[in-house]
């Protein structure tokens, strides 16, 4: 199985805006961050804002923010959410829509992707954003996208900041 670069940069936008908390930040700025194209940043931020993910503001002092907590955003969710096809093969389709299979009453191919497709989905559904930025991997990718982290106010885990 493979994501799509649709849920990889869903992902990714996601980790950078709740790296950077403290602000909202520009499409440009996680793009340049991440090394990833812009414009098709432009549609996944879009599709993570209709999702409920990302508020969006548009205007001078606008830009992106989560729009929960990172503990409230399921990585399972996401990903159902930023994938058009969770089908794994053909069979998965229903027929006529480039699915139907010649086998489908006397093959338990399709039972057994389901049922690990929902084993797969339930590590994704076990994990939230949070569980994404928590130390020690919060500081490694900060490090990595050139940020700073700030400390943490009244004990809430440390944002990002600017420069580093």
């Amino acid at each position: 199985m493979r994501l799509t670069l649709h849920t990889d940069y869903a992902l990714r936008a996601l980790i950078y805006l709740g790296l950077r908390r403290e602000r909202r930040v520009s499409i440009r700025e996680i793009a340049e961050a991440h090394r990833i194209s812009e414009n098709h940043l432009v549609k996944v931020v879009h599709n993570l804002g209709r999702g409920g993910f990302v508020e969006t503001t548009r205007g001078k002092g606008g830009g992106l923010r989560l729009a929960r907590p990172p503990e409230e955003i399921r990585v399972g969710d996401v990903v159902r959410y930023a994938e058009e096809d969770m089908a794994l093969v053909a069979c998965f389709q229903p027929p006529g829509e480039g699915g139907g299979c010649a086998l489908i009453d006397a093959c338990r191919l399709q039972s057994l992707l389901g049922e690990a497709l929902g084993a797969f989905m339930a590590v994704l559904d076990a994990r939230s954003l949070a569980d994404l930025l928590a130390p020690p991997s919060r500081e490694a990718m900060a490090a990595r996208l050139g940020l700073a982290l700030s400390p943490p106010p009244d004990g809430a885990p440390p944002v990002a900041m600017a420069g580093g």
